[in-house]
C-alpha cells in the first residue's frame, strides 16, 4: 500500500518510461582514441552566466554552424520537451526550450529563466509564479500563465507521466489558478520550501498551449529545424531571444556519437567544432594540441554503486558498511579518471548549504570490513555486480572495486551489459549495480531517488519510516538553519546506513576547437555550463 504522505505520485513512471539518463544526462564513455593534429571550419562567434569563463584569446563574433558531438544516442532518441533520457535528449533540450528557473552552472543560485519570480505565500504551500515580460515562443507567440499551466499538467498527466513528475508530483493539479496573463498561483499537497528548484529543472520546460512534438516550438536560443533519431538534429538562431546579443551562432547541429573515439576523431577531423565528456585518460594529449582546448570542471555530478537495501546480501547493514570500508577512493580518482574529479564520502549534494562535510571521511579499512562481513555471517561472499558503459569510467570503477574488495575475501564477479540492457526492464531491480547522476540541492535530490516512490529509486531507501518523516520536517521548514539540521539528521542516516557507495565526485571534460570561446567552468555537472551554446560562439 502507497504510504499516503506519498500519494502526490499517482502512477509512479515505469521504468522504460523514465531511463535512468533523464535525471541528468547520459554519457557512454571508456578508453580509446588516440589525439593528433586538429582540423576544423576555416570559416565559422561571449559570456558565461553564473560560471567562471575558460580561457579565452579574445572575443566572439556572431555567425558561423556549430557543430557539436554528443554522447550516445539511438533510435529512441526524442525531442520532446518532457521526455529528455540521454544526453543528445537532453542537449536538444537545453537549447530548444527553456523551464521557468534552473541553477546557474556554478551552482550558487537559482536563476530565473522564463520567471520573473517563483515566491511563497505566508506557507510554502502555496506559490506565485510571475513571468518575465515580452519574452516569446519561436513563433512569435508571448509566453503566458496558460502556457505555463499547460505545460505543468502535461507533464503531471497521469495517463501519460512525463520525467517532471517525479520532481513536481505534489503540485495539486486542479489548483493551478491564472492571476493574470503573466501570474499563476500553484498550490501544493504539502509545504515544500525546496519547491522552487524542484520546478527549475530543465525537464520542466515551458511550452505553447498548442504544442506539437512533430513540429516543436520553444522559447530556447535556437529554433527547430530537422531531427533524425539516432543521427544528428539541426536548429537556427532565434533572432528574437530575450538575452540580448544571443546565441552567437547562426546554427547549431548536434550530432549522435554513441562511441567516444568516434567523437574525439570527429573533433579530430574537423567534422565536429566541439564534443562532451573527452575520456579523462586523453586529457594530456588534447591538452598538448594546440587546435584544441579542454575545460575540465569540477562539479557534484557522482556515480555510486548502488546496494539493495532490501535484498540480500545488502538487507543487512553491516554488509552495507563493509563494501563502503572496501573502496581506497583515493585510488579510485586517480585510476578511474586519471585525477580529474575529487575524493567523495558516501553523500551526494556536495554544493548544498546543508551538506553534512563534518562527517568523518570514510577511509579503506579492510580489516573491519572483514569483521562486519564475519558478524553478518557472510565471510568469503561471492556477488554479482552489474555494470554498463552509460558514463565516464564507470566499467572501469567497477573492475577496480572488484580488485580492492579481494583484500576483504569478498569476490566480486563483473557482468558488464549494454546499456539498452542496463536500463532495460530489470532497471532499479538490480541487486548490485551502478548509475549516475548531475549535481543537485540535497531535496530535489532526495525526490528523484531516494523516497519509497522516487523514479530512480534504486537502493530501495529508506529501510523505515524515519528518514521520510525528517524530509517531510524539511520540506515544511522555512527557516534555514533549523532546516540546515534536520537535513544533517538526514545525511547521518544516509551514512551510517544507506545503499549507495560514492567514492567520488568527477569533473566534467569538454574539449573544442580553439577558434571557439565562450565556454564557462560549471560545478551543475552538465557539459558547456547547463549545456548553453549561446554562450559559444567563434573568436573574432
Amino acid at each position: 500500500m502507497t504510504d499516503p504522505r506519498l500519494e502526490w505520485i499517482e502512477d509512479p513512471l515505469t521504468r522504460r518510461q523514465v531511463l535512468r539518463g533523464a535525471a541528468s544526462g547520459a554519457a557512454v564513455l571508456g578508453a580509446g582514441g588516440v589525439l593528433g593534429a586538429c582540423g576544423g571550419d576555416d570559416d565559422d562567434g561571449g559570456g558565461g552566466g553564473g560560471g567562471t569563463p575558460a580561457e579565452s584569446e579574445g572575443e566572439l563574433r556572431s555567425g558561423g554552424d556549430l557543430r557539436v558531438g554528443a554522447t550516445g544516442g539511438g533510435a529512441e532518441d526524442t525531442i520532446d520537451a518532457h521526455r529528455p533520457t540521454v544526453d543528445t535528449d537532453i542537449m536538444r533540450c537545453w537549447n530548444l526550450y527553456e523551464s521557468l528557473a534552473v541553477r546557474t552552472p556554478d551552482f550558487s543560485e537559482l536563476q530565473m529563466l522564463l520567471a520573473e519570480s517563483i515566491e511563497p505565500e505566508a506557507k510554502p504551500d502555496t506559490w506565485t509564479v510571475r513571468l518575465k515580460q515580452g519574452v516569446t515562443f519561436h513563433n512569435g507567440k508571448p509566453v503566458t500563465a496558460d502556457d505555463v499551466i499547460f505545460s505543468l499538467k502535461r507533464i503531471l498527466d497521469p495517463k501519460d507521466p512525463k520525467v517532471g513528475a517525479a520532481s513536481i508530483g505534489y503540485i495539486t493539479q486542479n489548483q493551478l489558478k491564472k492571476m493574470d496573463d503573466r501570474t499563476v498561483r500553484i498550490k501544493l499537497e504539502f509545504p515544500n520550501s525546496g519547491f522552487p528548484d524542484d520546478l527549475g529543472q530543465y525537464f520542466n520546460a515551458i511550452v505553447p498551449t498548442d504544442y506539437d512534438v512533430e513540429n516543436p516550438v520553444g522559447t530556447g536560443p535556437f529554433m527547430y529545424e530537422s531531427f533524425t533519431p539516432g543521427q544528428q538534429s539541426e536548429f537556427t538562431k532565434y533572432p528574437d531571444y530575450h538575452e540580448d546579443g544571443k546565441p552567437y551562432v547562426d546554427s547549431l547541429t548536434i550530432i549522435d556519437f554513441p562511441d567516444d573515439t568516434a567523437r574525439t576523431n570527429a573533433l579530430l577531423g574537423g567534422q565536429v567544432d566541439v564534443i562532451d565528456n573527452l575520456p579523462a585518460a586523453q586529457v594530456k594529449n588534447a591538452e598538448a594540441n594546440p587546435n584544441l582546448r579542454v575545460l575540465s570542471s569540477e562539479t557534484g555530478a557522482w556515480q555510486p554503486f548502488t546496494m539493495r537495501v532490501d535484498q540480500a546480501p545488502f538487507d543487512d547493514v553491516r554488509v552495507r558498511q563493509a563494501f563502503r570500508l572496501i573502496v581506497d577512493r583515493e585510488q579510485m580518482v586517480q585510476q578511474v579518471l586519471s585525477g580529474h574529479g575529487s575524493v567523495a564520502n558516501d553523500l551526494y549534494a556536495r554544493y548544498d548549504p546543508a551538506y553534512a562535510s563534518d562527517l568523518p571521511q570514510r577511509e579503506q579499512d579492510l580489516e573491519q570490513a572483514k569483521s562486519l562481513l564475519k558478524q553478518a555471517g557472510q565471510e568469503g561472499l561471492t556477488v554479482e555486480l552489474v555494470t554498463a558503459p552509460v558514463f565516464q569510467g564507470i566499467v572501469e570503477a567497477a573492475q577496480v572495486f572488484a580488485e580492492q574488495a579481494k583484500g576483504a575475501g569478498v569476490t566480486v564477479n563483473v557482468r558488464r551489459v549494454d546499456s539498452g540492457t542496463f536500463y532495460g526492464d530489470n532497471y532499479l531491480s538490480w541487486t548490485f549495480a551502478q548509475d549516475f547522476w548531475a549535481s543537485r540541492v540535497y531535496l530535489s535530490q532526495v525526490a528523484q531517488g531516494d523516497l519509497p516512490e522516487s523514479p530512480f529509486n534504486e537502493t530501495h531507501w529508506p529501510p523505515d519510516d524515519t528518514f521520510i518523516d525528517l524530509i517531510q520536517q524539511a520540506r515544511a521548514e522555512t527557516d534555514e538553519a533549523k532546516r540546515g539540521e534536520i537535513l544533517h539528521e538526514c545525511q547521518t542516516m544516509q551514512y551510517e546506513q544507506g545503499g549507495y557507495i560514492i567514492p567520488y565526485f568527477s569533473n566534467i571534460i569538454d574539449a573544442y576547437s580553439a577558434k571557439l570561446g565562450g565556454f564557462v567552468e560549471a560545478k551543475c555537472g552538465f557539459p558547456f555550463g547547463n549545456y548553453w551554446l549561446k554562450n559559444v560562439g567563434f573568436l573574432a
